[in-house]
């Protein structure tokens, strides 16, 4: 069965660097668009970022960009979102999603098939 398992979330201090990383299993993990959300409590998903198959081409909300980047090894089934200068409102629940074959429409959840259990970034000082 498909798993998505993130890790390496926890506390971090403004202006500090997280590396999440999620690992893949059950399916063809080089074939599928794959993304990272995240939720604040009360609050709806934000989407954060995605990456196409291969890994040539990938995308970032505005509020992220030029601090976030994500990336995939696809030899080690393998999803990961390098988080640097964090702030404040960069703390939530991230997730990891893999989507539909063929799928890239980003912030449409229904594009999504499978999801993580999330790990907590929390970035406080």
């Amino acid at each position: 069965q498909v798993q998505l398992v993130e890790s390496g979330g926890g506390l971090a201090q403004p202006g500090g660097s997280l590396r999440l990383s999620c690992a893949a299993s059950g399916f063809t993990f080089s074939s599928f668009a794959m993304a990272w959300v995240r939720q604040v409590p009360g609050k709806e998903l934000e989407w954060v970022s995605g990456i196409y198959p291969g890994g040539s081409h990938t995308y970032y909300a505005d509020s992220v960009k030029g601090r976030f980047t994500i990336s995939r090894d696809n030899a080690k089934n393998t999803l990961y979102l390098q988080m640097n200068s964090l702030k404040p409102e960069d703390t939530a629940l991230y997730y990891c999603g893999k989507l539909r074959r063929g799928g890239s429409a980003w912030s449409i959840w229904d594009e999504y098939e499978y999801w993580g259990q999330g790990t907590q970034v929390t970035v406080s000082s």
